[in-house]
């Protein structure tokens, strides 16, 4: 035990020596040893806490599109002026338009700095609008080698994240602008067989994203666009419907915002198929709050299914009185306009299944509160077709309807509401007859009336 006690002692006057010696450049620094050490620890324990993440610089992240380019935008904005295509002899024009094709996949930046590049960015401007003229007034000019790089071209320059949504109104639309890019579609030298390689169900579902732009004239290009991919593509039509479905479930059921869903319900209503998906996804378009964005579409689409087939009527006019507004009189005069232009396509025996729930409906419509609700539920008598449905059902219409109409034309607040000329309206003699006994009615007991109206 003492030669180890000895040794411990012989040990720690070694150590202090050593620590004597090395005082001298702690002293220099104005700090004792014991000092210097400690920092010496801080930095060493300050590295290793460093190490897991030894981030020096920021991470610049890529664009998306950059690595498919034929050019990179970050290194390469200058363009070469290529000749016209005009100015080149037919051996040459199909070389020179892909040359051009592959200027338009060069970046540049529209937002950050729109004055940047200006004289690269004509360049661009310039061999779009010549390709368009090219394919537009000459004919068998679209050969098989430019397909994939004209719809690359397109994808590069248009497939991009959407940033989220700021702005649901969009700008102005102005008719005049983007449209050059429909010419190429619609050329008569357009051959599916051969587009069809390139346009596949990838290039459909990221050009379908698009349209949650808002950019309205973005937008109305794009409905041009797919519809003409829907009416030149058979292969592909079940897969646009079924895209186009997940998009109406995503913004009914997750997400309630989408700025396309006007656009994409206007190509619908020309391709209108499926009993299944008028239940499951037409319908319920009528329950999201931002329905006065879409509504003339929506409405438009469900006439078009009851054109077609009157099967489904009973269940769409269900379906609209079972999401029939309680408290929102604007959405509720939207409601009675779709309303009118499902009765004035509807059959006779398909209008004795409802008509009962229907004018139900009505009937308190007539007797709202809100003049704009009441008069344009009113404005039902003036369609002729409508009477006439009314006309050869009155024994079960005329119960439910006239207390309503009765009240309203004595006690409503609204002058245009209230008022004798309602009669002149009813020219048929039931009607009459049937105002009549309404009126000795409400002589007679006036609570009855009171009742039945509410």
């Amino acid at each position: 035990m003492l030669l180890r006690g000895q040794a411990a002692a012989r040990a720690a006057a070694a150590r202090s020596s050593h620590k004597e010696k090395e005082s001298p450049k702690a002293g220099k620094s104005g700090k004792s040893s014991k000092e210097g050490q400690d920092t010496v620890e801080s930095e060493q324990i300050s590295v290793r806490k460093k190490q897991p993440l030894p981030i020096s610089q920021p991470i610049v992240k890529k664009d998306k599109w950059q690595n498919s380019s034929r050019f990179s935008a970050s290194n390469n904005k200058e363009l070469q002026k290529l000749p016209s295509l005009k100015d080149v002899p037919p051996a040459g024009q199909e070389k020179l338009f892909i040359q051009k094709l592959c200027q338009c996949c060069v970046f540049f930046d529209f937002v950050s700095d729109p004055l940047s590049d200006l004289k690269w960015k004509e360049v661009k401007r310039t061999a779009v609008s010549e390709m368009v003229e090219y394919i537009t007034h000459n004919w068998n000019v679209i050969t098989e080698p430019i397909y994939p790089e004209v719809v690359h071209m397109f994808a590069v320059n248009m497939f991009r994240t959407l940033l989220p949504s700021s702005n649901p109104t969009g700008a102005e639309f102005d008719p005049e602008e983007d449209e050059p890019t429909l010419e190429a579609a619609e050329s008569p030298d357009f051959q599916p067989n051969i587009a069809k390689k390139y346009i596949d169900q990838k290039f459909v579902l990221q050009l379908l994203k698009l349209f949650d732009s808002e950019d309205p004239r973005e937008r109305d290009v794009l409905k041009t666009t797919l519809h003409r991919i829907y009416g030149k593509f058979l292969g592909l039509r079940a897969y646009i419907r079924k895209q186009i479905n997940n998009i109406f479930y995503r913004f009914i059921y997750e997400t309630g915002h989408h700025n396309g869903i006007a656009e994409l319900l206007e190509i619908l209503g020309s391709i209108i198929n499926g009993f299944i998906f008028l239940l499951k996804v037409l319908l319920p378009l009528h329950k999201v709050k931002s329905l006065s964005v879409y509504h003339p579409q929506l409405a438009y689409c469900g006439v078009q299914f009851l054109e077609k087939d009157s099967t489904p009527t009973e269940p769409v006019v269900m379906a609209l009185l079972k999401y029939w507004p309680k408290t929102h009189s604007p959405k509720e005069v939207m409601f009675l306009n779709e309303l009118e232009a499902i009765l004035d396509v509807i059959e006779p025996s398909e209008f004795v299944k409802t008509m009962e729930p229907l004018f139900r409906q009505l009937a308190k419509c007539v007797s709202s509160p809100h003049f704009q609700v009441a008069g344009r539920a009113l404005y039902y008598w003036n369609n002729e077709y409508i009477m006439s449905l009314i006309s050869d059902n009155a024994a079960k219409i005329l119960p439910i309807m006239f207390p309503s109409l009765y009240h309203n034309s004595k006690t409503h607040w609204n002058k245009i509401i209230h008022t004798e000329k309602l009669k002149e309206k009813l020219k048929m003699k039931v009607w009459e007859e049937a105002w009549v006994k309404i009126e000795d009615l409400a002589k007679a007991n006036p609570q009855v009336l009171k009742k039945r109206v509410t």
